[in-house]
C-alpha cells in the first residue's frame, strides 16, 4: 500500500480557500480516483503549536491507493482535472510525496 501525501507550505499572503478544498476539490478526487483505487483520503490542516508558532505546512492531504500503478492510472486518467483545479483553492505550489506505507 502506498500514501500520497500533498503538502501545501504555509505561505505568507497566499490564498488558500479550506472551504473550496473540502466541499468541491476533495469531492472531485474521491468521485474520479475511488473507482480507480483511492482507498483512503485523509485531509489535515495545519495549526499553530502550544508556542503560537506557525505550521510548516497549511494543508495536508494523504491518499492511499494499494500501489503505485494503480496511482499512476489515476493520475494518467485525471490528473489534469484535478492538477488543473488546484489554481481554482490556492496560490501555493504543492510538494507531493509517494511513501509505502509499513503500519
Amino acid at each position: 500500500m502506498i500514501a500520497v501525501t500533498v503538502l501545501y507550505p504555509t505561505t505568507d499572503g497566499a490564498h488558500l480557500d479550506l472551504d473550496y478544498y473540502r466541499d468541491r476539490h476533495m469531492l472531485m478526487v474521491a468521485e474520479l480516483w475511488r473507482p480507480m483505487g483511492l482507498r483512503n483520503a485523509r485531509v489535515l490542516v495545519g495549526k499553530p503549536g502550544p508556542d503560537g508558532a506557525q505550521p510548516p505546512y497549511a494543508l495536508m492531504t494523504t491518499l492511499e491507493f494499494d500501489d503505485l500503478a494503480a496511482f499512476g492510472a489515476a493520475v494518467k486518467a485525471h490528473g489534469a482535472t484535478l492538477f488543473g483545479d488546484v489554481p481554482n483553492f490556492t496560490s501555493i505550489k504543492p510538494i507531493t510525496q509517494i511513501s509505502e506505507i509499513m503500519i
